[in-house]
């Protein structure tokens, strides 16, 4: 969900300017809300909140007329209707998503064969080959944005430049339903009067530690030295803001685009306080986490987990395996380890679990294996899930006290129940 609210949007004229730019950046408008709109037209121009409508749910989405209160992504459902009492609350079945945005990303191969998802309802296209083929990058996105509305009934925003980045920026100013279009020789002066947070992968804290010192615009970033920069963010974020604010971005849009880290979490109906309960989980998230790596051929270097407490405060731990791993038995040994190291004096509202820093699978295996056992199990696993349905098969330890006994030792023939 982006961060505006489509006040002060900015859109180009007709006959704008699309020289020297190729990259397109194409952002489905509040993709979630869109598709609840889609399927029941009578939620049009309603504030509308994606997500989970009992107990504890958080928002996942949210149509712009919910936004313009406040209403944000990640932010409790309670909150969100004290804030937009009118707002109504639905969270269509996941496959819709899914069945829409394969619909989107054909729409888009269909225009290049160098298309670079960012997630479910984004993308960066590369058009420069296509110009014969459709034309300018400036009609090219024209007519894109025409078709995706013609075929799916969705609307989104292209931002059009030379490099990902300012394409990035274009298409969140353009929100919703807008093209900005930004000429090469145009660059500097686009990116000139924009606040320093509006640069791709400058965080909260990155951006408070810059404005601390004055830097609140990109103008400002220009006229600082950047032995001043390295000094405030480090070296390395420094050379990269250096080049952002210049428009100098070499990245290219790759196609074979992979997951950075798999992850799952939840967020419980009641805070809770018993260790033993929370183990439980971080078991079943690290399974999930581990039946998502091996479906993808991945393996994770690192373990992380998040735990949120009742007062909202956050914490994330993580630590780096001897050996890259998708079983989930080792990655819930991992998470657990990483749990009880932290100090809990309140209870927990959602705990998660993820896989960072993948690699590709293993060919072969390792002359030692400790995880063998743990591999041929989990693996005869997944394939019990390909053919029952997931969940038809779980850990006798995740069925609770009265049926799954005690915690499971740390290397023994595992058992599970069907």
């Amino acid at each position: 969900m982006g961060r505006g609210d489509g006040t002060g949007r900015i859109v180009s004229r007709p006959d704008a300017d699309d020289t020297g730019t190729g990259i397109l950046h194409v952002d489905m408008d509040a993709f979630f809300a869109s598709v609840a709109v889609l399927d029941d037209p009578s939620l049009a121009g309603k504030p509308l909140i994606i997500g989970g409508s009992e107990g504890r749910g958080v928002v996942s989405s949210a149509s712009y007329e919910a936004r313009r209160y406040g209403v944000k992504s990640a932010m409790p459902v309670a909150i969100a209707l004290r804030l937009c009492p009118t707002a109504i609350v639905v969270n269509p079945p996941y496959h819709r998503y899914t069945e829409m945005s394969r619909q989107v990303m054909a729409i888009f191969h269909d225009v290049t064969p160098l298309v670079e998802p960012l997630s479910i309802d984004e993308a960066f296209l590369d058009v420069r080959g296509a110009r014969r083929l459709w034309g300018s990058p400036g009609t090219i996105a024209r007519d894109l944005r025409a078709r995706v509305k013609a075929e799916t009934g969705l609307t989104c925003s292209i931002g059009v430049a030379a490099t990902k980045h300012v394409a990035k920026m274009a298409s969140t100013i353009s929100k919703p339903d807008g093209l900005l279009i930004v000429a090469a020789a145009d660059t500097e002066k686009f990116l000139r009067p924009r606040s320093v947070r509006a640069l791709w992968g400058v965080g909260p804290k990155a951006a408070e530690a810059l404005e601390s010192r004055g830097i609140r615009l990109i103008s400002d970033i220009l006229d600082t030295p950047r032995h001043a920069l390295d000094q405030v963010l480090g070296t390395a974020m420094g050379e990269r803001i250096w080049h952002l604010s210049r428009g100098i971005d070499a990245r290219e849009v790759h196609t074979g685009r992979s997951e950075k880290s798999v992850g799952h979490e939840e967020t419980f109906h009641s805070d809770i306080s018993d260790t033993r309960t929370l183990h439980v989980e971080l078991r079943r998230l690290a399974d999930r986490v581990g039946a998502r790596l091996r479906a993808q051929q991945y393996e994770a270097s690192t373990i992380s987990i998040k735990v949120r407490f009742s007062d909202f405060t956050t914490l994330s731990r993580s630590r780096t395996l001897t050996e890259p791993t998708s079983v989930g038995q080792r990655i819930g040994d991992a998470a657990i380890e990483l749990f009880d190291s932290i100090d809990r004096r309140q209870a927990v509202r959602l705990v998660g679990v993820r896989g960072e820093k993948l690699k590709p699978a293993a060919m072969a295996a390792t002359l030692w294996d400790d995880d063998a056992e743990w591999r041929r199990v989990e693996g005869a696993l997944d394939g019990a899930a390909a053919r029952f349905g997931r969940g038809a098969v779980t850990r006798g330890s995740l069925l609770g006290p009265s049926r799954g006994g005690g915690a499971l030792p740390t290397n023994p023939r595992p058992s599970y129940d069907h």
